[in-house]
Order: C-alpha cells, then structure tokens, then sequence
C-alpha cells in the first residue's frame, strides 16, 4: 500500500496523464534494453522525451551517449544536479512481462528504467513549474554498472563547464517496504573494482608436468591469500574489506596438456577509497609474493573501478527535509550498502547524497532474472526530487 505518499504542502503533482505517458516510457525503455556504452536508442527515446519539456539547454553525447537537460529560474541561485542512468545489464531476462525484454541477453534489472520515468517526471514538472532561482540539470548518466560512465561525463568538456552545487540521486532497492526509503549521512555505498591477474609460465606433456611452470599451485595459493584480505565485521566500519574471487581460467582444455598460463579474478570492495587503495596494495603484494615463489610472471589490470559514495550532510539534509514533508516512512539499517554505484566521483564537484526507495520486500533482488522495477514508484521518486528542488530553489505555488 501506498497511501501514505500522496502528494502535499502544494508541491506541483503528477497528473493521470503524466503517469500514464511515463508508465509507457518505463515500459518502452525496459523492451529495449543497452548495455554500458551502447546505449545509442536509449539516449535518443529520453530526447524525444524530453523535448516536450522544453529545457533552456539539451547537452548529449556526454562521456558516450550521456545526457543533460538544463532548467534555469530567473534569479541567481545555486544549481542542483538530479542524475539517472542509461544503461541495462547483459542478463537474459525471465519473465512473462507485456513489456519484458525483446532483446536476448539483455534486460533492464537494475531498475535503471524506472530512475529514467522518474527524472523525465520531474522533467513534466518543471516544464510548468519553472524554478524561482538557480538551475536543475537532469542528467542521464551512461555506463553506469561498469563504473566508467561518472568519470567519462566529469571529463567531458561540455559538462566540465557546468557549476554544479548540489548532486541527488536515488536507486530503487528490493528488501526495503514499497515506497520507503533509506537515507542517512555519511558513507553509502563501497568503493570497489575488478582485478584481472594473469600469470604466465611453461607447457609441459601431462604425463611430465614436473618439466613445466604451471600456474595451479600459485592460483591455489592466491585463492587463500587474496580471501584472506576480507574483513567482513570490523570494530571500525571503515575498516570493512572484502576479497571475492569470480573467475578462475588455467590452460586450454586438453588432457595431453599441463597448463603453462592462467587467469584470476577477484573483486576488492572498500567502505572508503583510502580503504580501496590499501587493498589494492596488499593483493599486488600477494601476487609478487607468490609468483615469484612459483617461478611465473605477473601481469595485472584493474577494470570496473568505482569510487566509494559518501552522503554530505548538506545534501543530505535536504533530501531528509523532501521525505519528512511528504511524510514517507524511513526504514534505518540499510546504509552504507556493500554494492557498488557510480555516483561517488560527483561529490568531486559538488556536495552530493543518494537515498534509496523501496521495491517490496518480496521483490526478487536487483541483477535477478525476473526483477521489474515497480510503476508505482514513479510519482513517488518524482515527488522526492520536486520537494527537494522546493526546498532547494523555492517552486512556484500552482
């Protein structure tokens, strides 16, 4: 039930048509899912969307396919920056949905479908309830779920130009009730990213493998040294660590063959960078350490790096002031979450904070097969970020 989340305090509200026409964008977006990087269509249906709103400014192909559409007021005032992502997941989605995925290994199970209808709600929104000051930028941030796409827009030279005050941002989350949210100060998500170790030594026939240098034993070694890098429950929450190993690969599959290569990768999560770049540190070590006891040579690389978010106060408190005014009820205990978003590099520029909505507590999780962000979720968010923007920026009375 979500009755509690009507609308109040005479925060411009989204009307039967708006929610309708939204409700058919999310459909329209999660049929046509795009991975990181790809996300050319997605882009293009948001600027057809977008286009009725009539933003002072549309700035697109920002660090690939991203987007920015900018609303200004008509006094000075600071800029708030609200930002969604693009991109879907390489998941094949399982689901007897109307609207489910048309594209085969691909679906929208993030929810990143969802947080588009939303900014395109405040989009209506401010389309007839221009700010008094200041300017909203709507971002919609492409290659989100490998962590590049932040770094690639906060380079691009026609976003670097922006001033951006404050940055807000939501993501819908499975486990918490419909409709609550989750939002407190301080750190929100880990830092994490993914580590490739190749070690490479000699072939030998199966039937002699003691003539070879083959990477299983040192590959045997690292599983236990790296894993032990975790500090899963630390006195000091800063301290929090985790080592998980995802992909082993050694030789080719032959029987007449004993390996001369192989392949490791493990995902090093942080609460904090400083965190990150300690653990970094120690799983070079162990790699040195341990291929040079076996006689191989290292080669490393890191992929899908994302920096560690952390909620600022300010921000913050003005998100917490958007939720107690609409009375929606908050559900502790779900800050900071171990996973991963790629919305920690904004607080490079400005003062940012992201909270969390509820998708029902039996909702399959996010990146399962059959999760489907829930339509009733739309006005809610909407109705975050204009309140926000309220308190921020003062709206017009309708």
């Amino acid at each position: 039930m979500v009755d509690h989340l009507a609308q109040s305090n005479a925060l411009p509200a989204l009307t039967p048509e708006d929610i309708a026409a939204l409700t058919t964008l999310r459909h329209d977006l999660h049929r046509h899912p795009e991975l990181s990087g790809q996300e050319t269509e997605t882009a293009a249906r948001i600027c057809a969307a977008l286009s009725g709103t009539v933003p002072d400014e549309v700035l697109t192909g920002l660090g690939g396919h991203g987007i920015a559409a900018l609303y200004g007021g008509t006094e000075a005032g600071p800029t708030v920056l609200l930002r969604c992502e693009l991109d879907a997941l390489p998941i094949e989605e399982l689901s007897d949905s109307a609207h489910r995925s048309t594209i085969p290994g691909k679906g929208h199970l993030c929810g990143h479908d969802g947080h588009m209808a939303i900014l395109m709600g405040v989009a209506r929104h401010l389309s007839r309830n221009r700010p008094q000051k200041g300017q909203v930028i709507l971002l919609f941030q492409p290659a989100e779920e490998d962590g590049s796409g932040a770094a690639k827009v906060l380079e691009d030279p026609n976003f670097s130009a922006l001033s951006i005050d404050y940055a807000l941002s939501l993501h819908n989350m499975p486990g918490i009730p419909l409709g609550h949210v989750a939002l407190e100060e301080g750190p929100a998500n880990c830092a994490s990213c993914g580590l490739e170790i190749r070690l490479s030594g000699r072939t030998a026939h199966a039937s002699q493998p003691e003539t070879g240098t083959p990477p299983t034993p040192a590959i045997a070694a690292l599983i236990s040294a790296l894993t032990a890098l975790s500090n899963p429950t630390p006195e000091d929450p800063t301290d929090f660590a985790l080592a998980t190993i995802t992909h082993i690969r050694v030789g080719e599959p032959a029987f007449g063959v004993a390996p001369g290569d192989g392949t490791l990768w493990v995902t090093l999560r942080s609460l904090t960078d400083a965190g990150m770049d300690h653990l970094c540190q120690e799983a070079e070590a162990a790699v040195e350490t341990l291929a040079k006891a076996h006689g191989l040579t290292a080669t490393l690389g890191y992929h899908d790096h994302f920096r560690a978010c952390r909620n600022d106060p300010e921000a913050t408190a003005a998100l917490d002031r958007a939720i107690r005014r609409l009375g929606l009820p908050k559900e502790p205990g779900h800050l900071p979450m171990r996973a991963s978003e790629d919305f920690g590099r904004f607080a490079d520029i400005s003062k940012s904070a992201m909270f969390l909505l509820g998708s029902g507590t039996d909702s399959p999780a996010l990146h399962n097969p059959d999760y489907d962000f829930p339509d009733a979720l739309i006005p809610i968010g909407t109705s975050v970020f204009m309140a926000a923007l309220d308190d921020l920026l003062r709206l017009p009375t309708p």
